[in-house]
């Protein structure tokens, strides 16, 4: 599709030909052995993951979930060369704001199915009217429909020009920006590019690191520094994989269905709450498949893994071996667009009013999120865990209601 200012209506409509070939290659899986006791420690245990893509292959309607992501407006467009998908599902209500959702990885619009109709639509979901919004979901550059990648350098400042180039050719001069994960990491560029329209920032999910200087994790309370331990030793197997060589993983990815389910599958289960439950404890199985699904059909395994590597390889190479801390997480250091000096920092940080929702998963510390960001609203759930709008969809549409309707 050209550059250009025209936006057409969209409808998925998956070849069935696909679907077979699907079929096809899950009964095809050549399964491997593994160590016997160790469960979940080294990765998908075998029997667990050969009853899910079973589950997949016979049990698992592609076609029902894909109606029922048509039900939701759609569109597509063209912003700087790079091709955009969205949902777009206007409020009834006469006043309501514009307002951006955005996802992370492994994620996608499919993320947000069970809070748009609270959130645009409160009075028939037996809320107040007021805040209601005009909800635009795009899937980002790289997933789902948005592709192919207009070219490298798509990181996450990138992506935020994009998207306000999107509310603007949209019409919506003033508007706010939710996200989460990498979308958490977009929305707060958002915020500093586009200051004059949007009017807050809500962030889950939100990842935040020290900035090296002497004293920043003295008094760290008990919470947070399990948190910041956490941080430190958690699993990224798959951020290395992603960050450093994402076209030599795609191949894998993008050849296996059953590949493709055990790199995402583990993230349910790791980054869910309850942290000891099997991931459909969290989020319903079919909601699981579907976001697969939506990897799989797509073909987008190597481009949504470009964005660790803009955001953490790319960056560090051009500061001159920066930490990865420094470049992930969307705060100081990220992406050469919002690029600043240590000296600078200070006139870095955002001015755009932003709420922060912490999850008991969450690994957010309080005094550096308020160091980078201007947080005028903060709310510790104790429960819950990194998919929310998935685990816990009432708690997260509470809150941002709650954060915007404090700014009117």
């Amino acid at each position: 599709m050209a550059d250009n200012v025209h936006i057409r209506p969209f409808r998925i409509d998956i070849p069935q030909a696909q679907l077979d070939d699907l079929a096809a290659r899950l009964a095809r899986t050549r399964w491997p052995d593994e160590l016997p006791g160790v469960g979940w420690s080294r990765g998908v245990p075998v029997a667990y993951l050969k009853e899910l893509a079973e589950y997949w292959r016979t049990g698992y309607d592609w076609r029902a979930h894909e109606a029922a992501l048509n039900e939701h407006p759609q569109y597509v467009t063209a912003v700087e060369g790079q091709n955009i998908h969205f949902l777009h599902v206007r409020s009834p209500e006469p006043d309501a704001t514009p307002l951006l959702l955005l996802h992370g990885w492994p994620g996608g619009v499919v993320d947000f199915l069970d809070v748009i109709g609270p959130l645009s639509d409160p009075r028939g979901h037996g809320a107040d009217a007021a805040p209601a919004f005009h909800l635009v979901i795009p899937s980002l550059p790289g997933f789902g429909f948005s592709t192919p990648l207009a070219g490298p350098g798509m990181n996450t400042a990138k992506m935020a020009a994009v998207l306000a180039r999107l509310m603007a050719r949209l019409g919506y001069e003033r508007y706010g920006v939710q996200g989460y994960d990498t979308g958490a990491w977009v929305a707060p560029h958002l915020g500093r590019q586009a200051a004059d329209h949007v009017i807050g920032v809500h962030v889950n999910a939100l990842i935040t690191f020290p900035a090296g200087e002497e004293g920043e994790l003295d008094g760290l309370s008990e919470v947070e520094r399990a948190r910041w331990d956490r941080m430190q030793n958690h699993n990224d197997g798959y951020l290395q994989c992603n960050s450093k060589r994402p076209q030599t993983v795609t191949y894998g990815l993008h050849d296996s269905p059953v590949g493709q389910l055990a790199w995402i599958v583990e993230k349910f289960k790791e980054l869910t709450d309850p942290a000891e439950g099997l991931p459909e404890d969290s989020v319903d199985r079919d909601r699981i498949l579907t976001d697969v699904s939506l990897y799989w059909l797509t073909g987008t395994a190597g481009s949504a893994a470009q964005i660790y590597y803009e955001e953490i390889s790319a960056a560090d190479w051009s500061q001159g071996g920066a930490a990865d801390g420094a470049a992930y997480g969307g705060d100081r250091g990220t992406g050469a667009d919002d690029q600043v000096p240590d000296d600078q920092a200070a006139a870095w940080r955002g001015t755009v009013p932003t709420g922060v929702l912490v999850s008991a998963h969450d690994v957010t510390i309080r005094r550096w999120a308020e160091r980078d960001h201007n947080v005028v609203h903060w709310t510790e759930l104790g429960r819950g865990g990194h998919f929310l709008a998935m685990e816990a969809p009432d708690l997260l549409v509470a809150d941002v209601r709650e954060f915007f309707r404090k700014l009117h």
